[in-house]
Protein backbone atom coordinates (compact mmCIF):
# COMPACT_ATOMS: atom_id res chain seq x y z
CA UNK A 1 0.00 0.00 0.00
CA UNK A 2 1.18 3.62 -0.99
CA UNK A 3 -0.25 6.59 0.27
CA UNK A 4 -0.08 9.89 -2.19
CA UNK A 5 0.24 12.80 -0.27
CA UNK A 6 -0.92 16.62 -1.70
CA UNK A 7 -1.40 20.23 -0.05
CA UNK A 8 -3.52 21.88 -2.27
CA UNK A 9 -3.44 25.95 -2.26
CA UNK A 10 -6.67 26.52 -3.88
CA UNK A 11 -6.79 30.16 -5.78
CA UNK A 12 -8.67 32.56 -2.93
CA UNK A 13 -12.60 32.89 -3.62
CA UNK A 14 -12.97 29.96 -5.61
CA UNK A 15 -12.96 27.34 -2.49
CA UNK A 16 -16.75 26.16 -2.80
CA UNK A 17 -16.03 25.77 -6.75
CA UNK A 18 -13.29 23.94 -5.73
CA UNK A 19 -15.05 21.45 -3.30
CA UNK A 20 -17.81 21.06 -6.44
CA UNK A 21 -15.49 20.22 -8.85
CA UNK A 22 -13.56 17.84 -6.38
CA UNK A 23 -16.68 16.18 -5.81
CA UNK A 24 -17.32 15.18 -9.57
CA UNK A 25 -13.58 14.48 -10.02
CA UNK A 26 -13.72 11.44 -7.17
CA UNK A 27 -15.95 9.31 -9.32
CA UNK A 28 -13.03 9.24 -12.22
CA UNK A 29 -10.28 8.31 -9.03
CA UNK A 30 -12.36 5.78 -7.70
CA UNK A 31 -12.51 4.11 -10.69
CA UNK A 32 -9.09 3.71 -11.54
CA UNK A 33 -7.29 0.15 -10.98
CA UNK A 34 -5.47 0.03 -7.89
CA UNK A 35 -7.46 3.13 -5.78
CA UNK A 36 -8.30 2.05 -2.22
CA UNK A 37 -9.60 5.23 -0.58
CA UNK A 38 -9.13 9.27 -0.40
CA UNK A 39 -9.44 11.65 1.97
CA UNK A 40 -9.79 15.38 1.19
CA UNK A 41 -9.38 18.07 4.59
CA UNK A 42 -9.51 21.54 4.48
CA UNK A 43 -7.47 23.19 6.93
CA UNK A 44 -8.96 25.41 9.78
CA UNK A 45 -6.45 27.47 9.70
CA UNK A 46 -6.26 28.47 6.30
CA UNK A 47 -9.51 27.60 4.58
CA UNK A 48 -7.71 27.55 0.52
CA UNK A 49 -5.35 24.64 2.06
CA UNK A 50 -6.47 21.24 1.35
CA UNK A 51 -5.02 17.78 2.33
CA UNK A 52 -5.07 15.29 0.02
CA UNK A 53 -4.51 11.64 1.08
CA UNK A 54 -5.04 8.82 -1.89
CA UNK A 55 -4.44 5.07 -0.81
CA UNK A 56 -3.37 3.06 -3.82
CA UNK A 57 -2.30 -0.42 -4.42
CA UNK A 58 1.50 0.08 -5.82
CA UNK A 59 3.26 3.14 -6.88
CA UNK A 60 3.00 2.26 -10.29
CA UNK A 61 -1.22 2.22 -10.24
CA UNK A 62 -0.87 5.84 -9.34
CA UNK A 63 2.27 7.37 -11.27
CA UNK A 64 1.85 4.97 -14.25
CA UNK A 65 -2.05 3.67 -14.23
CA UNK A 66 -4.31 6.65 -13.04
CA UNK A 67 -1.57 8.84 -14.89
CA UNK A 68 -1.49 8.07 -17.98
CA UNK A 69 -5.33 7.17 -17.85
CA UNK A 70 -8.25 9.29 -20.28
CA UNK A 71 -9.55 9.35 -16.89
CA UNK A 72 -6.54 11.51 -15.33
CA UNK A 73 -7.06 13.73 -18.00
CA UNK A 74 -10.35 14.65 -16.75
CA UNK A 75 -9.36 14.67 -13.23
CA UNK A 76 -6.49 17.44 -14.94
CA UNK A 77 -9.87 19.51 -16.61
CA UNK A 78 -11.80 19.65 -13.48
CA UNK A 79 -9.28 20.71 -10.92
CA UNK A 80 -5.75 21.63 -11.80
CA UNK A 81 -6.79 25.03 -12.64
CA UNK A 82 -8.03 25.63 -9.16
CA UNK A 83 -3.93 25.24 -7.75
CA UNK A 84 -2.19 28.03 -7.43
CA UNK A 85 1.04 26.87 -7.13
CA UNK A 86 0.67 23.79 -8.19
CA UNK A 87 1.21 20.96 -5.52
CA UNK A 88 3.88 18.79 -4.88
CA UNK A 89 2.22 14.59 -5.09
CA UNK A 90 4.83 12.86 -2.83
CA UNK A 91 3.90 8.72 -1.76
CA UNK A 92 4.63 7.30 1.56
CA UNK A 93 4.85 3.57 3.16
CA UNK A 94 3.63 3.25 6.17
CA UNK A 95 6.03 2.80 9.36
CA UNK A 96 4.01 2.47 12.48
CA UNK A 97 0.01 3.01 13.53
CA UNK A 98 -1.14 3.44 16.82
Amino acid sequence: MVLEHALLSVVPGREAEFEDAFARARAVIASMPGFEGLTLSRCVERPGTYLLLVTWRSLEDHTVGFRGSDGYQEWRRLLHHFYEPFPVVEHYEQVHTA
